[in-house]
């Protein structure tokens, strides 16, 4: 029984190896067999002073050495005259590859044979047993009935059927790929508005919490009050009873002296008056004047029940809100910033918003208090926009939204792009033959091509001067320094296509080039040491060229007008630094 699909299989007196070999597997095991071992006789370092070698990392083409990553530091460090060599990958070994060791189809693979007639080689396939057999077995008659056809169309059927099939699991993985980068964003969604709704939830409990502070406060302040007029009564009771007291007392003891003479005549002389006064001392002692005007006890209750019971059923509900236009985006004010002549901005959405986000509108003005124009609409959060005015100030807004409809605009954020060009050679778009050093304002070549490299700038407006001084300059060659658009073709020479204006000069005299028409032969060249200026005026729209500060005949160029990038094409026997640039020229 079969351990995978569980069906029952009849076995011949062979037993399993009656079974028909996988040819095709064993291949694949012997090309993967061959590629480890050639991988594991791969290029070693020939420096390495350890047993054995490291392997190789890069070859250096001048060199002519292997090196490791660590003796290639050690040794061949990208500076000096190292600086100018060129390190490529090392090379495959000569028994690699991925047809196993060069045993590919029709080559020194053997032809399998019939299991059965060893001497005949496959040649039909048989459709009711599903097998490939040789002639020999047609002519004995086991497969006389069957459905037999030829091996090579059932094989390419076969294969085509495979591709086609291959081609829907294709496309389920990339679906499978794109959702597992959904589902990673969705992590990271997850998190941060985790973090967000902590930060609330905080937020929200401390806000109660002060309530209840607030609120304590201004009861402990009702019971101060309550407290204190308590006492006032009370002390006032107990200053005027002892007053009372104080005088019945001192009439009590006069009376009794009083009573103590024998004098009837003088007794009677003051007894009247006397009398009188004690039934009036005696009539101040009214009912309730002994009596406590106040009590002990404070009749204030607080009813914290219902308080308590809301506390414990504090918790969060499940609501579904309806689907509404988006809130109001926040701009993220520490991320925006400026740099030359392009502005970066960041945005995202309050913590709490219910509502879903399909995307983003970002809205940027002229640069000079014009009306504001589309400039991104995507999902992104973050966009930098490139190509703007220098010395501009730029207003910025942003809004979010969905199916519902746009929602309202963020904030307006003011940013003022750079008074000066600062730029540097841009490897990004450099052809990969430039080589870039010195923080990348120093270029040179790895070809006797000549090869572009443009400036990380682009200017639109206004008018931009920048020079470039000559290394180094052997063999008399023809670089060529102007200004180009983006997307200008880059390994031939500066000036040859629609997209780059230039001049080119060897060491006699220089030529203005623009779609490889050659105009204004000037005499003048350069050499080591030489300094090559551009003037860029596009106020006037024109372009001037400078050699040691000689203007090289008229404005090369007229109408030159959109957005252009500072320019520069050479070879291997060229290498230019970038020297000063500015607002005009000096």
């Amino acid at each position: 029984t079969c351990p995978q699909c569980h069906r029952s299989a009849s076995l011949d007196p062979r037993g399993l190896r009656g079974f028909p070999r996988n040819r095709l597997l064993e291949t694949i095991v012997q090309r993967y067999q061959q590629g480890r071992a050639a991988a594991a006789a791969a290029a070693k370092c020939q420096l390495c002073d350890r047993s054995p070698p490291e392997p190789a990392a890069v070859l250096c083409e001048q060199c002519e050495v292997l090196y490791c990553g660590s003796c290639q530091l050690r040794c061949h460090p990208a500076r000096g005259p190292f600086a100018r060599h060129r390190l490529v990958p090392p090379p495959a070994h000569p028994g690699g590859g991925g047809d196993g060791g060069g045993k590919g189809a029709g080559g020194g693979r053997k032809v399998p044979t019939c299991a059965e007639h060893e001497l005949e080689n496959y040649s039909m396939y048989c459709a009711s047993c599903r097998s490939p057999v040789c002639y020999q077995c047609l002519e004995e008659g086991k497969h006389g009935k069957h459905d037999v056809k030829a091996l090579g169309a059932v094989w390419k059927q076969h294969k085509a059927q495979l591709s086609q099939a291959l081609n829907g699991v294709s496309d389920k993985a990339k679906e499978a790929k794109e959702f597992l980068v959904q589902l990673k964003n969705l992590l990271q969604q997850i998190q941060e508005n985790g973090l967000d709704y902590e930060a609330c939830l905080v937020a929200q409990c401390d806000a109660l919490v002060d309530a209840l502070t607030r609120q304590k406060a201004k009861l402990l302040t009702k019971v101060t009050k309550e407290r204190e007029h308590k006492l006032k009564i009370v002390w006032d009771q107990i200053n005027h009873c002892t007053l009372k007291l104080r005088q019945s007392t001192g009439l009590m003891e006069y009376c009794l002296e009083v009573i103590k003479e024998n004098d009837p005549s003088g007794f009677l002389q003051i007894s009247d008056a006397l009398i009188k006064r004690v039934q009036v001392s005696q009539e101040q002692w009214v009912k309730g004047a002994l009596e406590p005007k106040v009590s002990a006890e404070f009749d204030l209750t607080l009813d914290s029940e219902p308080l308590l019971q809301s506390i414990h059923q504090l918790d969060f509900i499940q609501m579904k809100f309806p689907v509404t236009v988006p809130p109001v985006p926040l701009l993220q004010l520490e991320k925006c910033c400026t740099r030359n002549n392009s502005v970066t901005l960041a945005w995202r959405m309050p913590p709490l918003s219910h509502n879903p986000v399909e995307g983003y509108i970002l809205e940027l003005d002229d640069g000079d208090g014009g009306q504001f124009r589309e400039v991104y609409v995507g999902k992104e959060t973050l966009c930098t926009i490139d190509g703007l005015h220098f010395n501009s100030t730029y207003n910025a807004r942003v809004k979010a939204f969905n199916s519902s409809g746009v929602g309202p605009y963020s904030k307006t954020v003011i940013l003022q792009t750079s008074d000066v060009a600062w730029f540097t050679f841009d490897p990004s778009s450099a052809h990969r033959d430039i080589v870039l050093s010195n923080d990348n304002q120093t270029a040179t070549c790895n070809s006797y091509d000549d090869r572009v490299v443009l400036g990380t700038a682009a200017f639109s407006k206004g008018v931009h001067y920048w020079e470039l001084h000559v290394d180094r300059y052997d063999n008399h060659p023809d670089p060529a320094f102007g200004i180009a658009r983006i997307n200008v073709v880059k390994d031939m020479m500066l000036g040859k296509d629609d997209k780059a204006w230039a001049m080119y000069v060897d060491n006699n005299r220089s030529w203005f080039m623009h779609c490889n028409s050659h105009t204004n032969r000037t005499e003048g060249g350069v050499s080591k040491g030489a300094t090559v200026g551009v003037l860029l005026d596009l106020n006037k729209h024109n372009l001037t060229f400078y050699i040691n500060g000689q203007q090289q005949g008229p404005p090369a160029f007229e109408n030159v007008e959109g957005v252009f990038m500072p320019a520069l094409s050479l070879n291997r026997n060229v290498q230019v630094s970038l020297l000063q640039f500015g607002p005009t020229h000096p």
